[in-house]
């Protein structure tokens, strides 16, 4: 039996770290008197980031004073209080290594069921004074537990806790959590994880995704936490390619089609994937690099590109100015998470402009197979000049037994006819979508500049598609994650602004940034990634919960601190890491 020591909650506040806003709701108070417990968290609480907090899996977060003694003598601290780690309820006894998933609990006159252990984020560090918390919380084997309220009820310090069930499959809090965050994720402990109803959805998907990584064979790697852009690994390092052919497609787009120059077999690509190529443009400054979408048919034997010129575009006009038939380029292997989803729902191809790349390798693939599924290839471009792959596309839905085109020009020519070259004037709307037909529970591949891409999303989500069903490429980044930060001012990526013109060079790919190493300035890639303005996702800062693994172009990195379970290979995560070397991310 145990005892409730303290209740303790607290509004979110607006707190200034790292010259960031931060809106959290770590800091609790303890309170005196009865409290009111909730279905969602007691009666003065509140989360900052209820993606990562709260909710009904989460309404209590549980800490117990042993594991504050035990973090007072190994932190060599005397100024902990009730409500120190963010936690609701201060507890005497009931540890991790005893509780498990499931057991029921009386407190006063509610009744509360554990769903998880806590999952760690950077603000319990800010809380703690102390960078490496999120990690020592997780490696610890005192993480602390959530309750979800099955009676809601009232509560007070001093209350016993009364055990009064349990479920049949006995998991414990501290063996669940080694379980996703810890490295040898034995298959008949996940299954046993799995057989526990009372496991939270977002514990049981990540344990889903682990078995389902051993069963496939697909890799290394936490598949539990990996996130979707970093979900498809591959080795590092380039290849160089011979051009074979370069081929106009409108007034400011080239293709260029490349090939082993030994003949060898080239790695197969997923439909939707880019390559990284590198290019020397200039014989006194680092190579560039730039991502750019296969946009041809899935081959072994060749890729091809397609590149749009822009005005004072370095790579684009170097590609165009310089590279010839019989050249070679430095290519990578094929990577990213946009890619064409398997089974027979419906399928959205959706861009504008240089957008259509990635989404006519889906095309291809459709096409080839005779896929039967329907098929909406819907495209914006200005005029017939700028319509990228008119005649290619025709040829690729003829052989979709339900397959429907619809093109829009913004401002199409005095010569361009409608009906034969394009469908409608104007923009891509919800009153196309309702005119082709577009299924509201369709795939919907998005890809294109990024206001179009804004506008699409916002469109579809008032169509009625959902957001789980809208899978968006971005070339020049990736969508940040920065949970609780707010007011942040999105930018452009940049050089920093002390550059230090030594030390090894760190490339972020899809932005087009390559910056020196400061070893004096910056502790890890994402900080580096943090003062380019560089895109990027993260959430502990300390190796735990991979939210930055991203891909490792080429290069090599070391690790301080250590992760608890290393990212895939081909993957680094960029929290935590420094380079050994030149260096270059996908992000």
């Amino acid at each position: 039996m145990g005892r409730l020591l303290s209740v303790n909650v607290g509004l979110p506040r607006d707190i200034m770290w790292k010259g960031r806003t931060v809106h959290t709701g770590i800091w609790k108070d303890p309170v005196r008197g009865r409290r009111r417990v909730g279905r969602l968290n007691l009666d003065g609480d509140g989360q900052g980031d209820l993606a990562g907090h709260g909710g009904e899996q989460r309404a209590v977060f549980v800490y117990q004073i042993e594991s504050h003694r035990y973090w007072q003598e190994r932190l060599k601290r005397t100024d902990f209080v009730h409500g120190q780690f963010g936690e609701n309820f201060t507890i005497e006894g009931l540890p991790d290594d005893a509780v498990c998933i499931g057991d029921r609990y009386q407190i006063g006159s509610a009744l509360f069921e554990v769903t998880q252990p806590r999952v760690t984020c950077y603000r319990v560090g800010i809380r703690m004074d102390e960078p490496r918390m999120p990690a020592l919380l997780t490696s610890s084997s005192r993480p602390g537990f959530y309750f979800r309220v099955l009676r809601e009820g009232e509560v007070e310090a001093g209350d016993e806790i009364v055990k009064v069930g349990e479920t049949e499959e006995r998991m414990t809090v501290a063996e669940i959590n080694a379980l996703l965050y810890l490295p040898n994720h034995a298959r008949d402990r996940l299954e046993r994880a799995l057989r526990i109803e009372a496991l939270s959805p977002g514990w049981r998907g990540s344990f889903e995704a682990l078995l389902h990584n051993q069963t496939s064979g697909a890799g290394s790697g936490n598949a539990g936490l990996t996130p979707a852009a970093a979900a498809h690994p591959v080795a590092p390092g380039f290849r160089p390619l011979q051009v074979m052919a370069v081929d106009p497609e409108s007034a400011d787009v080239l293709s260029l089609t490349m090939r082993s120059p030994d003949d060898q077999q080239l790695p197969t690509a997923l439909a939707g994937q880019y390559i990284v190529v590198r290019l020397q443009p200039n014989a006194d400054r680092p190579p560039c690099f730039r991502s750019y979408s296969l946009s041809g048919p899935l081959s072994t034997e060749r890729y091809r590109i397609s590149v749009k010129i822009e005005p004072n575009s370095v790579a684009g006009t170097y590609l165009r100015e310089h590279v010839r038939v019989g050249d070679t380029l430095d290519v990578s292997s094929p990577r990213g998470s946009f890619i064409l989803q398997s089974g027979e729902r419906a399928s959205v191809l959706l861009s504008a402009g240089i957008g259509a790349t990635p989404v006519l390798a889906m095309l291809h693939t459709l096409a080839a197979a005779r896929s039967t599924r329907q098929v909406l290839w819907m495209h914006a471009a200005r005029d017939r000049r700028h319509h990228l792959f008119a005649d290619e596309v025709r040829r690729l839905m003829r052989a979709l037994t339900r397959g429907r085109s619809y093109v829009c020009y913004t401002r199409p020519g005095s010569s361009d006819k409608i009906g034969e070259d394009f469908d409608a004037t104007g923009h891509l709307s919800r009153s196309a979508f309702a005119e082709v037909g577009l299924p509201r529970d369709a795939d919907v591949y998005l890809c294109g500049p990024t206001r179009f891409m804004a506008d699409m999303k916002q469109e579809l989500a008032t169509f009625g598609v959902t957001p789980e069903q809208i899978h968006v490429e971005i070339f020049n980044g990736s969508e940040s994650m920065t949970p609780g930060v707010v007011g942040a001012v999105m930018r452009t990526p940049h050089m920093p602004q002390e550059d230090s013109n030594t030390g090894p060079l760190v490339s972020f790919a899809r932005s087009g940034i390559t910056a020196h190493w400061n070893v004096s300035r910056y502790q890890s890639i994402l900080e580096l990634a943090e003062a380019c303005d560089v895109p990027v996702r993260w959430s502990c800062r300390t190796g735990v919960c991979h939210n930055c693994e991203s891909g490792l172009v080429s290069g090599a990195v070391v690790y301080g601190p250590e992760p608890l379970d290393k990212p895939a290979d081909g993957n680094v995560l960029v929290c935590c890491s420094q380079p050994i070397r030149d260096v270059v991310i996908d992000l």
